[in-house]
């Protein structure tokens, strides 16, 4: 039961923090509109986001309430954007660094409920920020990719940043409710759960 609610806490934090990120970065690069529309918080019930915290409950892996983004505030819309987009899973992988350093070498004299909440928030952090890099709306790293678009094809790719959310979707469910239960495997999971392994094991080993 603790560890569903480290879990949950920990999400919500994670989400926070990521979202936040997302909507400095916006301003400092001139665009408005999330502070605008009262996302430059780390007020948690700012950013959740209903079919994030759903996938959450399904799969155990969710997102925040995408943060509004008007590129044409920016200097330069493309490179902007795509930083803008970078922000949130860069976050989370700054505080899965910074939470390396307690969880590795604090652990013998934390009380043993703080270290287990510093450990689960340490691998949400970093499930989260493998999870957003995956190329597919509404991920960041679907916009992220944009900056590597060439011209000619903005058209095609703006189409899928529109669409492409309801096929990913579909993959989702079909990852769980399909591979999981007839082949006992998950595509998802065999990706994220071996570059977490990855980053996790350079992360104890580096400090």
């Amino acid at each position: 039961m603790l560890s569903i609610i480290y879990y949950i806490l920990a999400l919500i934090l994670v989400v926070t923090i990521h979202e936040f990120s997302h909507a400095w970065v916006a301003n400092k690069l001139g665009d408005p509109t999330a502070k605008i529309a009262g996302r430059l918080t780390l007020n948690p019930a700012a950013h959740l986001d209903l079919m994030g915290t759903i996938m959450l409950f399904l799969i155990h892996i969710g997102w925040g309430k995408p943060v509004p983004v008007n590129s044409h505030y920016f200097k330069h819309p493309k490179r902007d954007e795509a930083i803008t987009a970078l922000a949130g899973p860069v976050s989370s992988l700054i505080l899965a660094l910074f939470l390396t350093i307690p969880v590795k070498y604090l652990a013998l004299v934390m009380p043993q409920p703080i270290f287990d909440f510093l450990s689960t928030t340490l691998d949400v952090a970093l499930l989260l920020f493998i999870f957003n890099m995956l190329p597919f709306p509404p991920l960041d790293g679907s916009k992220i990719i944009g900056i590597f678009v060439p011209e000619r094809f903005q058209r095609i790719y703006k189409n899928y940043l529109a669409n492409g959310m309801i096929y990913f979707m579909i993959f989702l469910l079909f990852d769980q409710f399909v591979l999981v239960r007839i082949f006992d495997f998950s595509i998802l999971q065999f990706v994220i759960g071996n570059v977490f392994t990855f980053i996790k094991t350079l992360l104890f080993l580096g400090t």
